[in-house]
Protein backbone atom coordinates (compact mmCIF):
# COMPACT_ATOMS: atom_id res chain seq x y z
CA UNK A 1 0.00 0.00 0.00
CA UNK A 2 3.13 2.45 0.59
CA UNK A 3 3.80 2.36 -3.00
CA UNK A 4 0.43 3.30 -4.05
CA UNK A 5 0.26 6.25 -1.66
CA UNK A 6 3.84 7.17 -2.53
CA UNK A 7 2.85 7.51 -5.96
CA UNK A 8 -0.14 9.68 -5.18
CA UNK A 9 1.77 11.73 -2.93
CA UNK A 10 4.16 12.58 -6.51
CA UNK A 11 1.13 13.50 -8.02
CA UNK A 12 -0.61 15.11 -5.62
CA UNK A 13 2.45 18.14 -4.55
CA UNK A 14 3.10 19.52 -7.71
CA UNK A 15 -1.11 19.99 -8.62
CA UNK A 16 -2.22 20.39 -5.26
CA UNK A 17 1.07 21.76 -3.40
CA UNK A 18 -0.20 22.96 0.34
CA UNK A 19 -3.06 25.07 1.08
CA UNK A 20 -2.89 29.01 1.36
CA UNK A 21 -5.54 28.71 4.00
CA UNK A 22 -3.64 25.85 5.69
CA UNK A 23 -0.85 28.05 5.82
CA UNK A 24 -2.66 31.29 6.74
CA UNK A 25 -4.27 29.83 9.44
CA UNK A 26 -2.40 26.84 11.01
CA UNK A 27 0.94 27.20 9.28
CA UNK A 28 3.26 23.89 7.47
CA UNK A 29 3.84 20.97 9.49
CA UNK A 30 7.84 21.46 9.14
CA UNK A 31 6.96 24.84 10.58
CA UNK A 32 5.48 22.96 13.93
CA UNK A 33 8.93 21.14 14.32
CA UNK A 34 10.95 23.96 13.92
CA UNK A 35 9.04 25.69 16.73
CA UNK A 36 9.42 22.71 19.11
CA UNK A 37 13.10 22.70 18.08
CA UNK A 38 13.53 26.25 19.08
CA UNK A 39 11.79 25.57 22.45
CA UNK A 40 14.20 23.22 23.29
CA UNK A 41 17.35 25.38 21.95
CA UNK A 42 16.04 28.35 23.82
CA UNK A 43 15.78 26.31 26.93
CA UNK A 44 18.08 23.17 26.83
CA UNK A 45 21.05 24.83 25.19
CA UNK A 46 22.89 26.34 27.57
CA UNK A 47 25.86 28.15 26.58
CA UNK A 48 27.70 27.86 30.09
CA UNK A 49 26.79 24.31 29.96
CA UNK A 50 29.77 21.21 29.90
CA UNK A 51 29.92 19.81 26.06
CA UNK A 52 28.58 16.62 27.27
CA UNK A 53 25.52 18.06 28.74
CA UNK A 54 24.96 19.95 25.88
CA UNK A 55 25.23 17.03 23.84
CA UNK A 56 23.15 14.87 26.22
CA UNK A 57 20.54 17.84 25.65
CA UNK A 58 20.81 17.54 21.65
CA UNK A 59 19.91 13.84 22.05
CA UNK A 60 17.04 14.30 24.20
CA UNK A 61 15.77 17.03 22.26
CA UNK A 62 15.92 14.78 19.06
CA UNK A 63 14.18 11.78 20.76
CA UNK A 64 11.30 13.63 22.16
CA UNK A 65 10.56 15.50 18.61
CA UNK A 66 10.73 12.21 17.00
CA UNK A 67 8.86 10.32 19.09
CA UNK A 68 5.91 13.11 19.46
CA UNK A 69 6.28 12.58 15.91
CA UNK A 70 5.80 9.52 15.61
CA UNK A 71 2.71 8.79 17.97
CA UNK A 72 1.24 11.64 16.19
CA UNK A 73 1.58 10.02 12.52
CA UNK A 74 0.83 6.56 13.51
CA UNK A 75 -2.18 7.54 15.26
CA UNK A 76 -3.40 9.23 12.40
CA UNK A 77 -1.98 6.26 9.77
CA UNK A 78 -3.75 3.36 12.02
CA UNK A 79 -6.94 5.48 12.01
CA UNK A 80 -6.88 6.59 8.34
CA UNK A 81 -6.16 2.59 7.61
CA UNK A 82 -9.85 1.86 9.23
CA UNK A 83 -11.35 4.10 6.30
CA UNK A 84 -12.01 2.71 2.94
CA UNK A 85 -10.11 5.05 0.93
CA UNK A 86 -8.61 6.09 4.11
CA UNK A 87 -4.85 5.52 1.78
CA UNK A 88 -5.61 8.51 -0.34
CA UNK A 89 -5.83 10.83 2.45
CA UNK A 90 -2.39 9.53 3.87
CA UNK A 91 -1.05 10.22 0.50
CA UNK A 92 -2.48 13.54 0.43
CA UNK A 93 -0.96 14.18 4.50
CA UNK A 94 2.51 12.83 2.84
CA UNK A 95 2.29 14.97 -0.32
CA UNK A 96 2.78 18.08 2.39
CA UNK A 97 6.09 16.51 2.80
CA UNK A 98 7.40 16.29 -0.69
CA UNK A 99 8.70 19.53 -2.08
CA UNK A 100 9.91 18.84 -5.72
CA UNK A 101 7.30 21.80 -7.47
CA UNK A 102 8.55 24.24 -4.95
CA UNK A 103 11.80 23.71 -5.17
CA UNK A 104 11.78 23.46 -8.61
CA UNK A 105 9.74 26.66 -8.74
CA UNK A 106 12.78 28.30 -6.56
CA UNK A 107 15.11 27.56 -9.01
CA UNK A 108 13.50 28.70 -11.75
CA UNK A 109 13.10 32.40 -9.38
CA UNK A 110 16.71 32.17 -9.93
CA UNK A 111 16.80 31.94 -13.77
CA UNK A 112 14.20 34.92 -13.83
CA UNK A 113 16.12 36.91 -11.83
CA UNK A 114 19.21 37.11 -13.15
CA UNK A 115 17.96 37.71 -16.95
CA UNK A 116 16.77 40.41 -15.10
CA UNK A 117 20.18 41.45 -13.46
CA UNK A 118 22.47 40.20 -11.35
CA UNK A 119 20.88 42.53 -8.17
CA UNK A 120 17.24 40.34 -8.65
CA UNK A 121 19.39 37.08 -9.27
CA UNK A 122 21.14 37.45 -5.89
CA UNK A 123 18.29 38.39 -4.25
CA UNK A 124 16.13 34.71 -5.94
CA UNK A 125 19.31 32.98 -5.11
CA UNK A 126 19.02 34.04 -1.37
CA UNK A 127 16.04 32.40 -0.35
CA UNK A 128 17.13 29.35 -0.94
CA UNK A 129 20.58 29.21 0.31
CA UNK A 130 22.70 29.69 3.27
CA UNK A 131 25.74 31.08 2.22
CA UNK A 132 26.62 35.38 1.51
CA UNK A 133 25.05 36.26 -1.78
CA UNK A 134 25.77 39.98 -1.62
CA UNK A 135 29.04 39.85 -3.38
CA UNK A 136 28.26 36.78 -5.85
CA UNK A 137 28.62 37.26 -9.36
CA UNK A 138 26.56 35.29 -12.50
CA UNK A 139 28.14 32.40 -12.45
CA UNK A 140 28.19 31.77 -8.68
CA UNK A 141 24.27 32.68 -8.05
CA UNK A 142 24.24 30.04 -10.98
CA UNK A 143 25.90 27.50 -9.75
CA UNK A 144 24.60 28.13 -5.76
CA UNK A 145 20.99 27.39 -7.68
CA UNK A 146 22.33 24.13 -9.13
CA UNK A 147 24.38 23.07 -6.40
CA UNK A 148 21.36 23.76 -4.20
CA UNK A 149 18.44 22.11 -7.00
CA UNK A 150 20.89 19.08 -6.30
CA UNK A 151 21.00 18.32 -2.87
CA UNK A 152 17.26 19.29 -2.30
CA UNK A 153 16.24 16.76 -5.17
CA UNK A 154 17.87 14.06 -2.49
CA UNK A 155 16.82 16.25 0.63
CA UNK A 156 13.33 17.72 -0.39
CA UNK A 157 11.69 14.92 -2.64
CA UNK A 158 14.21 11.37 -3.27
CA UNK A 159 14.57 11.34 0.66
CA UNK A 160 11.14 11.73 2.04
CA UNK A 161 9.62 9.47 -0.92
CA UNK A 162 12.30 7.02 -0.12
CA UNK A 163 11.07 7.22 3.87
CA UNK A 164 7.49 7.38 3.05
CA UNK A 165 7.36 4.39 0.86
CA UNK A 166 9.29 2.12 3.28
CA UNK A 167 7.21 3.42 6.52
CA UNK A 168 4.21 5.47 5.63
CA UNK A 169 3.13 8.66 6.90
CA UNK A 170 5.34 8.29 9.92
CA UNK A 171 8.55 7.37 8.14
CA UNK A 172 8.24 10.59 6.09
CA UNK A 173 7.35 13.03 8.97
CA UNK A 174 10.21 11.23 10.99
CA UNK A 175 12.36 12.21 8.65
CA UNK A 176 11.59 15.50 7.99
CA UNK A 177 11.42 15.80 12.08
CA UNK A 178 14.97 15.14 11.65
CA UNK A 179 16.41 16.89 8.26
CA UNK A 180 14.68 20.07 10.02
CA UNK A 181 16.52 19.61 13.43
CA UNK A 182 19.57 19.12 11.19
CA UNK A 183 18.80 22.63 9.25
CA UNK A 184 18.32 24.61 12.43
CA UNK A 185 20.99 23.12 15.03
CA UNK A 186 23.33 20.61 13.08
CA UNK A 187 26.02 23.28 12.34
CA UNK A 188 29.51 23.45 13.60
CA UNK A 189 29.25 26.54 15.43
CA UNK A 190 30.05 27.36 19.16
CA UNK A 191 26.31 27.10 19.80
CA UNK A 192 25.15 24.17 18.37
CA UNK A 193 28.77 21.64 17.33
CA UNK A 194 27.45 19.92 20.43
CA UNK A 195 23.68 20.32 20.95
CA UNK A 196 23.39 19.63 17.30
CA UNK A 197 25.20 16.54 17.23
CA UNK A 198 23.14 13.82 17.51
CA UNK A 199 20.73 15.64 14.83
CA UNK A 200 23.57 16.26 11.96
CA UNK A 201 24.70 12.82 12.77
CA UNK A 202 21.60 11.25 12.51
CA UNK A 203 20.69 13.14 9.57
CA UNK A 204 23.72 11.97 8.04
CA UNK A 205 22.41 8.38 8.65
CA UNK A 206 18.59 8.60 6.88
CA UNK A 207 19.75 10.55 4.20
CA UNK A 208 22.80 8.39 3.15
CA UNK A 209 20.70 5.94 0.72
CA UNK A 210 18.66 8.47 -0.33
CA UNK A 211 21.65 10.72 -1.66
CA UNK A 212 23.32 7.58 -3.33
CA UNK A 213 19.40 7.15 -5.54
CA UNK A 214 19.29 10.59 -6.24
CA UNK A 215 22.81 10.28 -7.59
CA UNK A 216 21.54 7.31 -9.31
CA UNK A 217 18.57 8.90 -10.62
CA UNK A 218 20.42 11.58 -12.50
CA UNK A 219 22.92 9.50 -14.02
CA UNK A 220 19.72 7.35 -15.68
CA UNK A 221 18.07 11.24 -16.15
CA UNK A 222 21.02 11.87 -18.38
CA UNK A 223 20.47 9.31 -20.88
CA UNK A 224 17.77 10.75 -22.13
CA UNK A 225 18.39 14.54 -21.45
CA UNK A 226 19.14 16.58 -24.49
CA UNK A 227 23.34 17.34 -24.17
CA UNK A 228 23.68 15.49 -20.79
CA UNK A 229 26.16 12.46 -21.01
CA UNK A 230 25.31 9.26 -18.16
CA UNK A 231 28.82 8.41 -18.55
CA UNK A 232 30.25 12.07 -17.87
CA UNK A 233 27.81 12.20 -14.44
CA UNK A 234 29.10 8.51 -13.59
CA UNK A 235 32.45 9.53 -14.01
CA UNK A 236 32.20 12.26 -11.54
CA UNK A 237 29.90 10.47 -8.70
CA UNK A 238 33.61 7.96 -8.88
CA UNK A 239 35.83 10.79 -8.58
CA UNK A 240 34.22 13.98 -6.74
CA UNK A 241 31.56 12.76 -4.66
CA UNK A 242 33.60 11.25 -1.98
CA UNK A 243 35.42 14.43 -1.89
CA UNK A 244 32.56 16.82 -0.27
CA UNK A 245 32.88 17.29 3.72
CA UNK A 246 29.09 16.37 3.78
CA UNK A 247 28.69 12.21 3.45
CA UNK A 248 25.66 12.32 1.72
CA UNK A 249 25.07 16.14 -0.14
CA UNK A 250 28.71 15.35 -3.28
CA UNK A 251 26.02 12.59 -4.49
CA UNK A 252 24.31 14.16 -6.33
CA UNK A 253 26.03 16.87 -6.66
CA UNK A 254 28.72 15.49 -8.40
CA UNK A 255 26.14 13.70 -10.44
CA UNK A 256 24.56 16.54 -12.07
CA UNK A 257 27.87 18.69 -12.44
CA UNK A 258 29.07 15.28 -14.54
CA UNK A 259 25.60 15.41 -16.59
CA UNK A 260 25.41 18.59 -17.34
CA UNK A 261 29.40 19.38 -18.11
CA UNK A 262 29.64 21.94 -15.24
CA UNK A 263 32.36 22.51 -12.46
CA UNK A 264 30.01 22.95 -9.04
CA UNK A 265 31.26 23.03 -5.56
CA UNK A 266 34.90 25.20 -4.56
CA UNK A 267 34.97 28.33 -2.46
CA UNK A 268 31.87 30.13 -0.53
CA UNK A 269 31.07 32.31 2.13
CA UNK A 270 29.09 31.81 5.04
CA UNK A 271 28.62 34.54 7.34
CA UNK A 272 32.04 36.38 6.09
CA UNK A 273 33.84 33.00 6.33
CA UNK A 274 35.36 31.45 3.28
CA UNK A 275 35.13 27.72 2.91
CA UNK A 276 36.77 26.33 0.48
CA UNK A 277 34.83 23.03 -0.84
CA UNK A 278 36.24 20.61 -3.40
CA UNK A 279 34.74 20.76 -6.62
CA UNK A 280 32.79 18.51 -8.19
CA UNK A 281 33.12 17.70 -11.85
CA UNK A 282 35.28 18.94 -14.66
CA UNK A 283 33.68 20.82 -16.79
CA UNK A 284 32.41 24.66 -17.52
CA UNK A 285 32.07 26.91 -14.04
CA UNK A 286 30.98 30.09 -15.89
CA UNK A 287 26.90 29.07 -16.01
CA UNK A 288 24.03 31.15 -16.27
CA UNK A 289 20.08 30.99 -16.78
CA UNK A 290 20.43 29.02 -19.10
CA UNK A 291 22.28 26.31 -17.44
CA UNK A 292 20.41 26.76 -14.61
CA UNK A 293 17.21 25.45 -17.00
CA UNK A 294 18.95 22.89 -17.84
CA UNK A 295 19.89 21.87 -14.30
CA UNK A 296 15.79 21.92 -13.92
CA UNK A 297 15.55 20.03 -16.79
CA UNK A 298 17.63 17.07 -15.65
CA UNK A 299 16.26 17.46 -12.36
CA UNK A 300 12.50 16.45 -14.06
CA UNK A 301 13.56 13.85 -15.65
CA UNK A 302 15.04 11.93 -12.80
CA UNK A 303 11.87 12.95 -10.99
CA UNK A 304 9.32 11.13 -14.03
CA UNK A 305 11.74 8.80 -13.84
CA UNK A 306 11.70 8.18 -10.07
CA UNK A 307 7.17 7.85 -10.50
CA UNK A 308 7.90 4.90 -13.30
CA UNK A 309 10.41 3.10 -10.89
CA UNK A 310 7.81 2.90 -8.22
CA UNK A 311 4.80 2.33 -10.26
CA UNK A 312 7.15 -0.54 -11.67
CA UNK A 313 7.15 -1.81 -8.28
CA UNK A 314 3.79 -1.20 -7.11
CA UNK A 315 2.33 -3.02 -10.18
CA UNK A 316 4.78 -5.77 -10.15
CA UNK A 317 3.69 -6.52 -5.99
CA UNK A 318 -0.41 -6.46 -6.82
Amino acid sequence: MNMLIGLVALIAEPLLGYPALLQRHIGHPVQWMGALIDLFDRHMNDDAAAAKTRRRAGIIMLAVLCAITVLLTLAISLLLHRLPFGWVIEALLGSVFLAHRQLAQAVSAVAYGLEGSLLRGREAVSHIVGRDTKALDEAEVARAAIETLAENASDGVIAPLFWLLIFGLPGIAVYKAINTADSMVGHLNARYADFGWASAKTDDVVNWVPARLTAMLFCLAAIITPGASARAALKAVLHDAGKHKSPNAGWPEAAMAGALHFELGGPRTYGGEVLNLPSMGSGRRHLGPNDIRKSITLYAIALMITFVIVAGLYFSII
